[in-house]
């Protein structure tokens, strides 16, 4: 059974009448941690795209570049796009469920903050009213000020990202807790890790963009202390 199928049936199940806690409840385990994975992205990314009053074409195309499609799956994918769309209140309630599946597993979370940012730049704009929701999420799953800006920072193309942020270090940090910081990074990045803490292999591809912006911060940190 393809990830689209089972993604298709949690969601059924969920516009049926069962409830969000008894869904998630099956999804504990790999495989079906990469379901909830994708109904997270799916059903925060809906709401997310809203909430600056339009769900623009470049945003459900980003939602296709965080999750392959292969053509055979293509309508399994739109229902459930479609569903979430259409019924995306109580996000905060997916967002604390999904924070207790995770539990102590920040990475993943993290993984699930990139999708959505990816989304929420997608049209070239990042609307407060994104950012607002964002920071939100970001409260409900746990991350504090200074992580949420290094993900901010990696993402929205408003200014020349600060180094430091994007590694989530002081400015103040030596160039030894800066290389730390970017090999921790990069560890965090390698595809095998990620598919084991429930990532679906369609969304590893968003840890490409991760590492080419902590490999610049470090690159830049590196030489302006030579």
């Amino acid at each position: 059974m393809s990830i689209w199928t089972r993604i298709s049936e949690a969601i059924s199940a969920l516009a049926k009448g069962e409830s969000l806690a008894e869904v998630f409840d099956k999804l504990r385990a790999p495989p079906e941690r990469s379901v909830a994975f994708a109904i997270a992205v799916i059903a925060l990314g809906a709401k997310m795209a809203k909430a600056d009053g339009l769900v623009t074409r470049d945003e459900v195309t980003a939602f296709r570049e965080v999750f392959h499609i292969p053509k055979s799956e293509e309508a399994n994918a739109a229902r459930v796009f479609n569903m979430a769309r259409q019924d995306v209140a109580g996000f905060e309630l997916y967002a604390e469920r999904i924070n207790r599946m995770f539990g102590e597993e920040r990475d993943a979370i993290r993984d699930l903050m990139e999708g959505l940012f990816h989304i929420a730049v997608a049209d070239g704009e990042y609307h407060p009213a994104e950012d607002a929701f964002l920071s939100r999420v970001a409260e409900i799953f746990g991350l504090d000020e200074r992580a949420f800006r290094s993900l901010r920072a990696r993402f929205v193309p408003d200014a020349a990202p600060d180094p430091y942020e994007v590694l989530g270090i002081s400015p103040e940090a030596t160039l030894e807790e800066a290389r730390a910081a970017w090999r921790a990074l990069v560890r965090e990045t390698h595809p095998d890790r990620m598919m084991a803490r429930g990532v679906p292999e369609e969304a590893v591809k968003l840890a490409e963009k991760r590492l080419i912006a902590v490999n610049r911060a470090w690159e830049e940190i590196n030489q302006s202390a030579a």
